[in-house]
Order: structure tokens, then sequence, then C-alpha cells
């Protein structure tokens, strides 16, 4: 009976760890079809936080531009629109809003884009 018995438990471990796999697999194939759904750039109407962005990399709040183009991720957080509505409009190449906040994110963009203007 102790035989009959470790067979089932060994069964019962291994089937486990099969369905783990399984579980792991399949998350992981849907991995690709999440980060396809936010894929693109928006751009992201700076003019409600450019005083805010000037302040934090510490620049005059003329050096701002008025536009620049972000990940989808990115003018999703600071725009306050769900991510699939903005790859939805990227797609079609017209993807726009307006920000109502600033991110460390959005911060690194505007200032990666005025060291590129300063360097020309």
């Amino acid at each position: 009976m102790s035989a009959i018995f470790r067979y089932h438990e060994e069964f019962e471990m291994k089937a486990r760890a099969l369905f783990v796999a399984l579980g792991s697999a399949a998350l992981l194939s849907l991995t690709p079809v999440v980060s396809a759904q936010q894929s693109g750039v928006v751009n992201v109407e700076l003019r409600n936080v450019a005083n805010n962005i000037a302040k934090n990399i510490n620049v005059d709040v003329s050096q701002i531009p008025v536009t620049v183009q972000a990940p989808v991720s990115v003018a999703a957080t600071v725009c306050g629109i769900e991510a699939a509505v903005l790859t939805q409009q990227a797609t079609g190449g017209n993807a726009t809003c307006t920000a109502k906040s600033t991110s460390s994110a959005l911060d690194q963009i505007v200032q990666t884009q005025l060291k590129g203007t300063t360097q020309k």
C-alpha cells in the first residue's frame, strides 16, 4: 500500500509541475500581444505642463517645445487617456493628446530633445 501511495504522490507532483509550466508558457505567449498594443508614438502637447517641466529639468520655460513625440505608455500616463485609444490613433498616424501632468519619463524626453537641438 505504501508503494501505491508514493506513486500517487509522485504523479500529483509531476502533474502540478506540468500545470505550472503550461500556465507560465501561456502567460509568456501573451506578452508580445500586450507590448504590440502599446507600440507607436504620440504627439504630446505640453502647454499645460511647460512650467512644471522647465522647473523639473532646470531650464527656462521658453526653451520647452510646444510638442514632443512620446511612446504610447508615456502619453497615456501624462494625458490621462487609455493606451488602447492612443495606440489605435497611432496606428492611423495621427495620435495627439494634451498633457495634464508630467512624469519623469516625459521630463527626460523633453530634456533629450533640448540637448539635441542645442548641439546642432
